[in-house]
């Protein structure tokens, strides 16, 4: 992971998004609306090899800022609808539903959760300090992860 000089996660969001692009352009032939494959096995092809890309130390970069997170989200919205082969007019949470896929803000959300849960039962009793935010300031709008849960 990497931050740039102004401290936020725009690089590493922008390659995140560039890697999406790239895979979603060598898989276009098994996921485009021409394909022969099944719905279902298309869905199969994104978890597998997409989705993985942009939840690659999501508990680090969902503290993003809401444009970051919605680059991200926009990348998943072209996915899904190469996917299916949506027309225009579908509207994005339908295409989510059907396809019973969450979106990224959800999904932040569930690694967030997790991510807790596994500090608050680690053996290490120091890993619960991480969890502890009365000690913060809150000047600025910066979101740490147990603020996403």
């Amino acid at each position: 992971m990497h931050l740039d000089s102004c401290l936020n996660w725009k690089h590493h969001v922008r390659q995140k998004k560039m890697h999406i692009k790239e895979k979603m352009r060598e898989l276009y032939w098994l996921v485009g609306p021409h394909s022969e494959l099944t719905i279902e096995n298309k869905r199969l092809l994104y978890v597998a090899i997409i989705k993985p890309i942009w939840t690659h130390g999501i508990q680090l970069w969902g503290c993003a800022s809401k444009s970051n997170i919605d680059t991200i989200q926009r990348c998943q919205n072209i996915a899904l609808r190469t996917i299916t082969a949506a027309y225009r007019f579908e509207r994005n949470d339908a295409i989510h539903r059907d396809m019973m896929l969450h979106t990224i803000a959800e999904e932040i959300q569930k690694f967030a959760r997790k991510h807790e849960r596994r500090l608050e039962d680690h053996i290490n009793p120091m890993s619960i300090e991480l969890l502890d935010n009365s000690k913060d300031i809150k000047r600025l709008k910066r979101l740490k992860p147990y603020d996403l849960v």
